[in-house]
């Protein structure tokens, strides 16, 4: 079996993480756990009061759990590899990791997808809105959401199992699209089809949600103030956070394809925005600026005080 050689070059490379390997381990974890207490936190505030049973806030609570699944991906093997003389990982390894890092990253490009549509019904189309979205209709975005990119990155990751291999160090702390310059020569087709995937989970979503947040500028500059004021309430902690993920991914993609050889600590602190920011950063914006939610969250630590 092959084996990747992950060189993790904090600091000043091995010799640092044997040195500080219980703080770099306690630092992560605690991160870890924050990325889980305070998504879950509103999660389960979403399952637990009927109020918040609409289909607004299931997005929400599909999003909040993929930032979770999307941490699982990486910080498990973070938690092995601070604690281990070395940092290795198996090639195949390196496929499952790849495949639910990208698969579940583009998942939240759906998921913003689908909560623009709902947003753009509610507001564009109120009447309408029970008709359109029902329970069916709920369930079938968030199954195209998570299954549609993994489809593709599965297939992606197959088509790179068997490739042969001229190198076997990975200069990241986790298995992202630089293990492409691992290979000796990367096919054409595989270059194509990760361009045409790139383009056909993130690049279709971004462009959709553009479209449907020009609608609803549109029917918000010719409605009154209080539409405008639900309109931003609604609609202004999605922006936020398809600017931030979308920043994020792109600078993941723009940065693993540069040739250009960073120092030991930039490659380390530039490989963790879009597993330690974003999955922070969605927890926060919709529980302090959904209304609904930061009510229940406000009530929730008053009665823990208590």
């Amino acid at each position: 079996m092959d084996e990747v050689n992950v060189t993790y070059l904090i600091l000043d490379g091995h010799v640092e993480i044997n040195k500080y390997r219980y703080l770099y381990f306690t630092v992560v974890f605690i991160l870890y756990l924050l990325i889980i207490c305070s998504n879950s936190t509103i999660v389960c505030l979403i399952w637990k009061h009927p109020n918040l049973h609409k289909p607004m806030y299931i997005f929400i609570a599909a999003l909040l759990l993929n930032s979770v699944l999307l941490s699982t991906t990486v910080y498990p093997k973070l938690f092995i590899d601070f604690l281990s003389e070395k940092q290795i990982i198996s090639y195949q390894a390196c496929l499952v990791q790849y495949f639910l890092f990208y698969a579940l990253g583009c998942s939240e490009f759906l998921l913003l997808a689908a909560m623009s549509y709902d947003r753009y019904v509610s507001i564009c189309k109120p009447l309408q809105y029970p008709t359109i979205m029902r329970k069916a209709t709920v369930s079938m975005f968030l199954a195209l959401a998570w299954i549609y990119p993994a489809c593709h990155f599965g297939a992606l990751a197959t088509m790179c199992a068997n490739q042969k291999l001229c190198s076997f160090t990975l200069k990241v702390i986790f298995c992202n699209n630089t293990f492409f310059k691992l290979f000796c020569v990367t096919p054409k087709v595989i270059t194509v089809f990760g361009v045409i995937t790139l383009l056909d989970n993130a690049g279709f979503s971004v462009f959709f949600i553009i479209y449907t947040y020009m609608r609803i500028l549109k029917i918000c500059y010719r409605s009154s103030a209080e539409v405008r004021k639900k309109a931003a309430q609604t609609c202004l902690p999605h922006l936020l956070l398809l600017i931030n993920h979308f920043v994020l991914i792109t600078y993941d993609i723009i940065v693993v394809r540069l040739e250009y050889d960073f120092p030991k600590t930039a490659r380390i602190i530039m490989s963790l925005p879009l597993v330690v920011y974003n999955p922070l950063f969605n927890p926060i914006v919709y529980g302090l600026k959904m209304k609904e939610i930061f009510k229940h969250l406000k009530n929730l630590i008053i009665n823990y005080e208590k």
